[in-house]
């Protein structure tokens, strides 16, 4: 299928690794120009660059200003077509609510939702520039699966879905769409790196990884398809709704969890 990518312009962020990663390659094999966005580089990301369609740029997006230097980039290279809010960090509350600082909720919600709304703000003037546009935000299933243990997070999430309806309602008639994806456990770092949620319930528990990890997904009812799904997943599903052949899909939120949430 051709998604008629080939000579648009994207910016990702937190490129670097896991979804962010993929979805850059992704874009990159369809015929994008890319605009990557992290903190530092990857030896993956950096193979990327060295194949010429990926311009790296390194930038702490949880600082107000820098959100909209990054979209600059884009704009240098002549304009914008396709936005991908993916940066965002999640930390586990094991001690309760009550022990959740100030410190921590601005913290998390200055990297998992401000960055988002900061970027999205910036990229608006340049797509309607382009005349159309695409803006894809990577959520959470944690957004309508509240969870203690990531109460912030799961709040974080909850706005970025508010935001991206809102905005759809907004700048629809300017042929400017927007979706979110919300994916359950993915095999990236976020999970099952060493210092990801599985290592951390482990160390605090003190079992084995497999065991923290397996228990965790339990908690949830389990994924159907038995597997946790792969950034190149959700790296597809990214660029489907960037392309015209999901021309008439905005304010949609989609769910790629392997069937870890039950509920109509």
């Amino acid at each position: 299928m051709d998604l008629g990518l080939d000579g648009k312009v994207a910016v990702v962020t937190g490129a670097s690794k896991g979804i962010g990663l993929a979805i850059t390659a992704a874009l990159v094999g369809e015929g994008a120009t890319v605009v990557a966005g992290a903190r530092s580089s990857s030896p993956a990301l950096d193979e990327l660059v060295a194949g010429g369609s990926v311009r790296f740029v390194p930038v702490d997006l949880s600082a107000p200003e820098a959100p909209a230097a990054l979209v600059g980039h884009a704009a240098a290279l002549g304009g914008l077509d396709i936005l991908i809010n993916n940066v965002g960090a999640v930390g586990l509350r094991t001690e309760g609510f009550v022990a959740v600082t100030d410190e921590m909720w601005l913290a998390t919600l200055n990297l998992s939702f401000l960055a988002a709304v900061r970027t999205t703000r910036a990229a608006i003037p340049v797509l309607l520039a382009r005349g159309a546009g695409n803006v894809v935000t990577i959520g959470s299933v944690n957004a309508f699966l509240p969870d203690p243990g990531v109460i912030d997070y799961s709040a974080a999430k909850a706005a970025i879905w508010n935001l991206s309806k809102s905005l759809s309602k907004e700048y629809g008639a300017q042929h400017i769409r927007f979706n979110t994806i919300s994916p359950g456990p993915v095999a990236t770092d976020l999970w099952l790196g060493e210092h990801g949620v599985a290592a951390t319930i482990a160390q605090r528990r003190g079992v084995d990884v497999a065991v923290a990890r397996d228990e965790a997904i339990a908690a949830q009812g389990g994924f159907e398809t038995g597997r946790f799904t792969q950034p190149a997943e959700v790296a597809d599903l990214a660029l489907l709704l960037a392309s015209d052949r999901a021309g008439n899909v905005t304010g949609a939120d989609f769910v790629i969890d392997g069937g870890l949430v039950k509920t109509l």
